[in-house]
Order: structure tokens, then sequence, then C-alpha cells
């Protein structure tokens, strides 16, 4: 497996990368700390995005912090002005992780100026009078943004899976020491659980939602159909290329704490979701459905070899560990 280096839409992952600060993991290992390379999800059976069933970022943050055995103090509210003043106070004491805001309201980007329903995470390093100062991972470090102009991006209001806008993180401290490694191991079971389709928000799933195997199945027929044009924006522009990605990283990171089969079985999804780029944009839409049908099952045979490797590495049952 040849590890990737480069771009890519990490922004919660290198958002929290910069709010550890020195010593922490990068943002590929923290990517796998989050959970999102364990499975696929069709949001309303239309929607498909390369991340666990009923997973979003705000679980995967929480999820990565715990595991490296830091805290932080998480807030949100409705009230614009109560934010700003949230806002504030908090990176009075330190750079604060805010987010998820709508990627299309930040207007430091080019082509920006209307909500899409993207998210996106940032950090934000002072707010200097009516001026807030940011860096953005999507390649704006010390960008800025006028208040207003930040609080209606940071309201979200088209992103589904927070109940209250304007959420930030901030006093991140430091409880138990623990190593990457260790991180990574102990995240291995709620791998499983996310492959079996038991993430916290699965209950919470619109109708019509489909995971991993049943869901590339129908994204298969959707393709077949006559593909959404916008739906194959969503799969150029952002969901192949971060599913590629996290997979991709999670099996170098897999191989590095001994989880090998585990990791071969990862290297091969992240080919074959690389994969679909070029069809995708030339409208190969016959190569488009065999890479999406050669990747379903995979992810059961990811779940079977990671139950097995961690009943061999703990010295249990591979039912014991298989029920969580």
């Amino acid at each position: 497996m040849f590890p990737y280096i480069g771009s890519g839409p990490y922004c919660f992952s290198n958002s929290l990368a910069m709010a550890l600060g020195p010593g922490a993991p990068g943002a590929p290992v923290l990517e796998v700390l989050t959970g999102s390379p364990f499975g696929f999800q069709l949001i309303d059976g239309v929607l498909p995005f390369f991340d666990p069933f009923g997973w979003d970022p705000e679980q995967g943050l929480d999820a990565a912090i715990g595991l490296l055995g830091w805290e932080c103090l998480r807030s949100a509210g409705d009230d614009p002005d109560e934010a700003e003043r949230r806002l504030r106070a908090a990176v009075a004491g330190g750079p604060v992780l805010a987010g998820p805001l709508d990627m299309g309201l930040l207007l430091q980007q080019p082509g920006s100026g209307e909500a899409i329903g993207a998210d996106h995470y940032v950090l934000v390093v002072a707010v200097d009078g009516d001026t807030v100062v940011f860096h953005d991972p999507h390649g704006h470090p010390w960008a800025t943004l006028p208040v207003p102009a930040f609080l209606a991006a940071w309201q979200a209001e088209k992103i589904d899976y927070v109940e209250q806008p304007f959420v930030l993180r901030t006093g991140f401290t430091r409880v138990r020491e623990t190593t990457e490694a260790q991180a990574l191991r102990a995240s291995l079971p709620r791998a499983v659980e996310l492959l079996s389709g038991r993430s916290t928000g699965a209950a919470d799933m619109p109708p019509g939602s489909l995971g991993t195997a049943a869901g590339l199945e129908r994204l298969a027929e959707q393709v077949a159909e006559g593909l959404d044009p916008d739906i194959r924006q969503v799969m150029e522009k952002f969901a192949v290329r971060a599913g590629a990605r996290r997979l991709s990283d999670a099996s170098t990171a897999l191989a590095g704490i001994g989880f090998r089969n585990a990791a071969e079985v990862l290297g091969r999804q992240a080919r074959i979701v690389g994969g679909l780029q070029y069809p995708l944009v030339v409208q190969d839409d016959d190569a488009v459905i065999a890479g999406v049908r050669a990747l379903a099952p995979t992810y059961g045979e990811l779940r079977a070899v990671l139950v097995a490797e961690l009943a061999e590495h703990d010295g249990r049952p591979a039912a014991e560990v298989a029920a969580g």
C-alpha cells in the first residue's frame, strides 16, 4: 500500500489537529479515529457518502477527542447575538474549533455567496473588532470575515445533523496520556459497530436512507437509471475524494498497528473508490456501476476480517467481539 500525501477535504480533522496543537496526531490519524472510513450511507435513499450509516462529523469529533484522552467544552445555541458573545469570550482564551458552518456562505472562498448545505469546520484564532480571523483548512490560512457574515455561515441552516446551530468547541485539555497507536487500537471495536450499521445516529436517519451493501446497490441502480446531475457533482467534487482518502489513511493506520488483513481490505476499497473519479467525470456510467457493485461486499468482508484480528489480538471468541 502506498500512503497518500496531499490535499483533501478533511476540514474537521484538520481543524481538530490545529486545536490540539503541537504533538497531536495529524489529520490522517484523526480522521480514522472519527470512524469515518468504516461504512457507506445513502441519505434519503439518494445522497451518497462514503462514511458509516447514521454517522456525522459531530459524532466523529467527540469519538476522536475521547480516544486521544482529551476533553473540551462543546456549546451551541439558537441566538446569533449570544453566539457572538460566546465566540468572543472563548477565543480570548485560545483558538476555537467552530462548525459546522455552511461552506457556501464562507465568502472568502471564490464562487461562494449562497447556502448550499455543505458542512465545513474552521479554527477561529481571533475576533478583532468586527472581524473574525480564522484558519480555513480548505486552503485559506488567516482568513477573515465580517462578524455578521461569519455568523450567517455558522448558523448552518441547511445542515441537518445538528440540533442547534453555532456549535463551538474550546478549552481543550488533556486528561489521560495515550499514544497514537493505543488510540487507534481502542477505536477498532467501534469500527466493528459502525460496519454493522450501529452508529449512535442510525435511528434518526431520514426515511429511505440505506447503509453499506444495500445503499451501494441502490446507488448503482440510480446510475443505471440516469444519475441526477447534482448527485454526480457531489460525488465528483467531494464524496469520492473524501472516501478514497479516508480508506487509504485507514489502511496505512491499521497496518501500522499490526492489523494487516484489515489494512489489505481497506487498501482494496480505497482503490475501488478512487477509481470511480474518472468514470464519473467522463460519464462512463457502466464503469461507475461496476465499481460501486464491486465495493458493496467489501464492507462485510472488512467487518469479518477486523473481528477475526481483534479476537486474535485479544484472545477472545470472535462471536464475543462481533457482539460488542
